[in-house]
Parts: C-alpha cells; sequence; structure tokens
C-alpha cells in the first residue's frame, strides 16, 4: 500500500492539471475551427489584417473582460461593466467636447471615477453582505441613468488629440497594422497575467474564489481582495469607455449596451468558472478572439443578421458551462 500510493498521487496531479487546461484548450482549438472555416468559404478572409482585426475591433471588449476576469475569479460577478463604459464616454465627451478641458486632465478623471464606483460596489457587497448580482445591478441602472443626466443625445468629439488616437495606425511588416488601443489592451491584459500569477493579490483571488472561508482561516485580507477585484473591473470599465471613445468619437448613453454579458460570455468561453477560483486570463483572450471571429464570419456572409452573433455566443455559453460541470464533477469524484 505505501509503494502504491505514491504511484496514485503522481498519476493524479498530471491528469487533474490536464483536466483543469481543457476548457481553454477546447476554446483554443475552437477558435481555430471557425477562423479555418471562415478561410475556406471566404476569399479574403485568411490574411494577416483580418487577425489583427480581431484585436482593432474587441480592444475595448478585451479590457473590459479582463476585469470581468477578476470578479469572476472570486466568485463574484459586476453587472455594471457596459453602463461604466458608456458613462465614461459621455464624461469623456463632454468634458473634452463641450466645457473644453484637456484631454491630459479628462481621462486620469474617468479612470479614477470607474476605479472609485468599483471600490463603492466591492465595499457594499462584502460589508452589507449583498449579493453581488443585486449592486452591480443597481450601478449599472445608475451609471446608465447618469448618462442622460448628461445628454439625452450622441456627443461628437472632435478633438485633435482624440480624432489624432481614432486615426493613429501603428504600422508592422508585411503592409500590416494595429491601433493604439491594441497595444493598450495588451499591455492591459500583460500586467493581469503578471498580477494574477506573480503576486500575493493574485493568488489570493484564487484562493477567496475557491473558498473564502478557508481564505480567511489561512489568514487571507478576503475583504482587500475582494474589494480590489471591483476595483480593478470598475477601472478597466472605464478604460474600456475611452477606448471606445476613440473608436466612436462620439458619447452616448446607448454606447455598450450589452457589453456586460458581452465580456462575462468570453470569460466563460476562455475556460474561467463561473463558481470562482479557477481561470486564466489568457483564456479570457481567447474568449474574446471567439466572439470577434463570429462577428467577422458574420459580415462576411452579409446575409445574416447581427442577431445571430449573439444566438452563436448563447449556444457557446451553454456548451461552456456543460462542460465547466462536467469536468468539476469528475475532478471532485477523483
Amino acid at each position: 500500500m505505501t509503494i502504491l500510493s505514491p504511484t496514485r498521487v503522481s498519476l493524479a496531479g498530471p491528469v487533474s492539471g490536464l483536466r483543469r487546461h481543457v476548457p481553454v484548450l477546447v476554446t483554443l482549438g475552437l477558435f481555430l475551427v471557425l477562423f479555418g472555416t471562415g478561410s475556406v468559404r471566404y476569399d479574403n478572409f485568411l490574411s494577416g489584417q483580418v487577425f489583427l482585426d480581431l484585436f482593432v475591433d474587441n480592444a475595448f471588449l478585451l479590457v473590459a473582460a479582463v476585469g470581468a476576469t477578476f470578479v469572476i475569479l472570486t466568485g463574484g460577478i459586476d453587472l455594471s461593466v457596459g453602463a461604466m463604459a458608456a458613462l465614461s464616454t459621455m464624461i469623456s465627451a463632454a468634458l473634452v467636447q463641450k466645457a473644453g478641458w484637456p484631454t491630459l486632465i479628462v481621462i486620469p478623471l474617468v479612470l479614477a471615477i470607474g476605479a472609485l464606483a468599483g471600490l463603492a460596489m466591492g465595499s457594499v457587497i462584502h460589508y452589507f453582505e449583498i449579493q453581488p448580482f443585486i449592486v452591480t445591478l443597481a450601478g449599472m441602472f445608475l451609471a446608465r441613468g447618469l448618462c442622460y443626466t448628461i445628454s439625452v443625445k450622441s456627443i461628437s468629439i472632435t478633438d485633435p488629440v482624440f480624432t489624432g488616437f481614432a486615426q493613429t495606425q501603428i504600422p508592422l511588416p508585411g503592409d500590416l497594422f494595429v491601433s493604439p488601443s491594441v497595444v493598450i489592451a495588451l499591455a492591459v491584459l500583460g500586467v493581469a497575467f503578471y498580477v494574477l500569477h506573480y503576486t500575493r493579490i493574485g493568488r489570493g483571488l484564487y484562493a477567496v474564489g475557491g473558498s473564502a472561508q478557508s481564505a480567511l482561516l489561512m489568514g487571507l485580507p478576503t475583504a482587500r481582495i475582494k474589494i480590489t477585484a471591483y476595483v480593478v473591473s470598475g477601472f478597466c470599465s472605464s478604460l474600456a469607455g475611452v477606448l471606445l471613445s476613440f473608436y466612436m468619437l462620439s458619447g452616448y448613453g446607448l454606447h455598450a449596451v450589452g457589453m456586460e454579458l458581452d465580456a462575462i460570455a468570453a470569460v466563460v468561453i476562455g475556460g474561467t468558472l463561473l463558481t470562482g477560483g479557477s481561470g486564466y486570463v489568457l483564456g479570457t483572450l481567447l474568449g474574446v478572439l471567439v466572439l470577434g471571429v463570429i462577428q467577422t464570419i458574420i459580415s462576411f456572409q452579409g446575409t445574416l443578421s447581427s442577431w445571430w452573433t449573439k444566438i452563436v455566443i448563447g449556444l457557446l455559453l451553454f456548451v461552456f458551462i456543460v462542460l465547466q460541470r462536467v469536468i468539476g464533477t469528475r475532478r471532485t469524484r477523483t
């Protein structure tokens, strides 16, 4: 018996480790299949610029999804992502276009507002022990309502800094290019990867998501960890709104409607458990790319409604939630 037990332990480790990576591997395979299918069916689909456009068109969604990853890893949820992004576009447009404030003051102010909103929601969730769904839903309604107190109409942005940023293309070899927003989004992704995998706060996020009670008994500052997750989400939501302002060159209360659901979908499709404690921010990137390639295929098709994107995303969410459940059940039995 003493001879067999080390062997059993050594085998269980790799198996459970591999099983933990299954959702991410499935997402990667799904992306390759979708991109390959588009390349076979449509002319000019298989090109470097089409691939890079997945990043250009979804840079703001990637930033929002990175923030959502932090919250979901703790077992929480943030429904205010899209509304906070829209509020950021409205504040940016109003201050820059109407009030004439300098861009270098407006952008840090907007990011600070998003972080403070996350701090407020995270504090209410933890200290008053209210479900994140309810608190962030209230935050969503509040942010959307504040958009319309600024203006009920769209505010176009003609500021030279905004237009210059929007029109800038960063050249790459082979006549390819990306936008500055892509660089910012990848920088956010890189920082998030480092924080989650190489810092104490990152390990704390996983621990709290796995079991908040156990994390508390281990002496971890669960309050600070939970609240920090919502601060990061609020900051990323506002940054996503700034990038959306550059992308749309306008502020509008109806911008980013449903972005919170797209961000959550990208996180789940990327392999992060909705119950928290397990997931990878690089998987979130794959989830965003999957959503982007679905939109691109529908755009190339030309005859399908954009609502087919939501239908396909809904089906994928169902499949991945079932997959997570199956993997979680087998891991428990093991």
